[in-house]
């Protein structure tokens, strides 16, 4: 997927936060994401990098892309 594909619906920042914050506060934003649409999470925590992944895995959503750009992670999760 092209980058100027993936417009997110909502965006969490859940800079400055650690394990597990980020994929709690995930869980709950996800909800009110529509089906198909993405949602884009900015953190800062190295344990993300496993931890989104996992949860996207888990929950049965699509994990898009993943960049880090100046120390910030960048998730773009397509709900399923």
């Amino acid at each position: 997927m092209i980058m100027s594909e993936l417009t997110p619906a909502k965006t969490l920042d859940v800079q400055g936060l650690f394990c597990p914050i980020p994929v709690f506060k995930a869980k709950k934003l996800i909800e009110e994401v529509r089906q198909g649409e993405i949602l884009e999470i900015l953190a800062t925590d190295e344990t993300t990098k496993m931890d989104i992944p996992d949860w996207t895995r888990r929950a049965g959503h699509d994990l898009l892309e993943v960049k880090e750009e100046d120390g910030i992670f960048k998730f773009y999760i397509k709900k399923c």
